[in-house]
């Protein structure tokens, strides 16, 4: 059954590709930037339109990754744990996460910084209806491990680390994703070995990829439990949680792809 969301999203208004930092980016090929923002705005009406409850972060020039609003942090019962870029590129993004929630209300949430690197959203996933209450954690290209027992002391959360070894697949939300409070969908190529046999432990009912889901960003998706918002290149992922008894819903990003992205990228769930 569907849950109601509430979301961060952060208008491209300055999306562009002008450096490369991900194997998808291609400095070469322009990005129209009209249709960006078409193209996000559909997937902003597309999550209201469901019934979710959308907060919009401020864009800011300069930082033209910023649309990617799921790496700017990871929030669980109001615990914010605050981001660190990997690369420079992108490190002035944290701060106008930490000013979004700084201007929330301080009672309800509360963020703290982090000392060790971690791309929010990007490298987290929360399911709170597994096993207790699960946090699932990437690394191997841009968050560090040692980000993760710092997530867990900020969060109060188990965190089960997890190897991602496919630079194709740099950020855990590009191989893996919940499907509900207690499932998962996720390509087990992308991660070591030793973390497959982990996930196959904790999610033996898993919707399981494959690399054309992956490289077509059918993971990069968000759910609410019910409807799973889905880029519309990810036919054959739909045809996979259709048949796991989801709804999927397509959304052309097609701009967005470019930065090395897609729906999930660009949809950061906060959790009060």
């Amino acid at each position: 059954m569907p849950r109601v969301r509430t979301y961060l999203m952060c208008p491209p208004e300055h999306f562009t590709v002008e450096y490369a930092i991900n194997p998808w980016m291609d400095t070469t090929v322009p990005v129209d930037a009209a249709l960006a923002v078409k193209q996000w705005d559909l997937l902003r009406t597309t999550l209201v339109d469901l019934g979710h409850t959308v907060h919009l972060l401020d864009p800011v020039a300069g930082l033209p990754d910023m649309v990617y609003a799921a790496n700017g942090a990871f929030s669980v019962d109001g615990q914010v744990y605050g981001a660190r870029f990997r690369y420079p590129q992108r490190s002035a993004e944290a701060d106008a996460h930490r000013a979004f929630y700084a201007g929330l209300d301080q009672n309800s949430w509360q963020l703290v910084a982090p000392e060790h690197v971690n791309e929010g959203e990007g490298d987290f996933a929360y399911l709170p209806g597994a096993h207790g209450g699960l946090i699932l954690a990437g690394y191997g290209f841009r968050t560090e491990p040692a980000a993760h027992a710092e997530a867990q002391e900020v969060l109060g959360r188990p965190v089960i680390s997890l190897r991602l070894v496919d630079p194709a697949f740099y950020h855990l939300d590009t191989a893996l994703a919940a499907l509900d409070d207690h499932n998962i969908t996720y390509y087990p190529d992308a991660f070591s070995p030793s973390a497959q046999r982990v996930l196959a432990q904790l999610f033996p009912e898993a919707v399981l990829a494959d690399r054309a889901d992956a490289e077509a960003f059918g993971l990069n998706l968000v759910s609410d439990g019910r409807h799973v918002i889905l880029n519309t290149e990810a036919t054959a992922m739909a045809d996979k949680v259709r048949a796991a008894g989801y709804a999927p819903v397509h959304v052309e990003l097609s701009e967005l792809k470019r930065g090395g992205g897609s729906v999930k990228c660009a949809v950061a769930e906060l959790r009060p």
